[in-house]
């Protein structure tokens, strides 16, 4: 399954548009290398995805071409989640 796709059917971003960007803009890994939009995605894979001042890490669970929302929590966990710290350069 495509990285775009995975992520609006997972619901972790809600508009594939949304997410063809935020992969396209670099701001998405897959096991460690920077995915495109048409990367496949495959059960056993780590998605790092960096959400402004959040980088989230997310391990996929289970593909499913569609998902009602109670069934989208068993597509996916989160592995780590960290707040980034924005230096403002002054000391």
């Amino acid at each position: 399954m495509r990285i775009d796709k995975f992520l609006k059917v997972s619901r972790i971003i809600k508009r594939r548009t949304l997410a063809k960007e935020v992969t396209s803009d670099g701001r998405i890994q897959i096991n460690g290398r920077v995915a495109k939009p048409g990367t496949e995605v495959q059960v056993g894979d780590t998605i790092e995805i960096q959400f402004g001042q959040k980088h989230v890490t997310y391990e996929v669970l289970e593909l499913q071409e569609h998902a009602r929302k109670e069934d989208v929590e068993r597509m996916y966990k989160i592995v780590k989640e960290e707040k980034i710290e924005k230096s403002d350069g002054m000391s």
